[in-house]
């Protein structure tokens, strides 16, 4: 009975450390992950939970300790700093390429691209912070590059992250948006407004990177290797193909 009762008491830490997964994901990413998850758990019975934020908070929070098991950022750069110091089990790998759309519920039209919204009717534009969030860095570049970033500066609100940006748009805060073509993919978003692609050649490809962070007590490392792998297979690139990713 002594010895019944001493694995039980043993076990209950065991249980108490069992855990979804933490997969810390740029906001790009959100809608495409979510799916991502799905599948994965379909395959493994694995849970996932997402963290969702600007590539640069999150990596913050990583450096201080947050328990994230994968970190997928919206660019290379966050990736291989937290891997020059020590944070991930691998280099960086790219996992897609993502693509800038601007996106508005106003009835004007966008075919002209980022010069439309030099319109009067555009008043307020949401871009993600350049300084945290690589697509509002690739932003800034299309229209530094078209010659009309001084004129539309004083129409620009920033975002900390794409999430945010989406929400200033969906909210009525703000008229347009530059964001994610993952985002106005899904299939919640589809029937909200309208939106174009901004021209590939306006700014630097957005090549976005996954890594595997270093395991802590009371992560699921196993767990965690096995979504890394799953990220890279070819039902992952299927489900990046249908949200626009390259």
């Amino acid at each position: 009975m002594k010895k019944l009762l001493l694995l039980i008491v043993l076990s209950i830490p065991l249980l108490a450390t069992a855990q979804n997964l933490k997969i810390a994901v740029a906001a790009n990413a959100q809608f495409v992950t979510n799916k991502l998850v799905e599948d994965f758990k379909k395959e493994t019975g694995i849970d996932a939970d997402l963290i969702v934020s600007s590539s640069g908070k999150l990596t913050t929070q990583i450096e201080q300790g947050a328990p994230f098991d994968v970190f997928l950022s919206a660019d290379m750069k966050y990736p291989q700093e937290l891997y020059e110091k020590g944070f991930t089990s691998n280099k960086p790998k790219k996992y897609a390429y993502g693509k800038l759309v601007i996106w508005t519920l106003k009835e004007e039209t966008l075919s002209k691209g980022p010069v439309a919204l030099t319109a009067p009717q555009f008043a307020k534009i949401a871009i993600g912070n350049p300084s945290l969030a690589p697509y509002g860095e690739a932003a800034i570049q299309a229209l530094t590059k078209l010659k009309i970033y001084d004129q539309l500066k004083p129409k620009i609100v920033y975002g900390e992250s794409i999430a945010q940006v989406n929400q200033y748009l969906l909210s009525g805060a703000a008229d347009a948006a530059f964001t994610a073509k993952s985002v106005v993919l899904d299939p919640s978003q589809q029937t909200k407004g309208k939106w174009v692609e901004v021209d590939e050649h306006l700014y630097q490809p957005i090549a976005q990177g996954a890594v595997l962070l270093k395991p802590t007590p009371g992560k699921n490392f196993f767990d965690a290797q096995r979504f890394y792998s799953f990220l890279f297979s070819k039902q992952a690139k299927r489900i990046f193909t249908a949200y626009g990713y390259k």
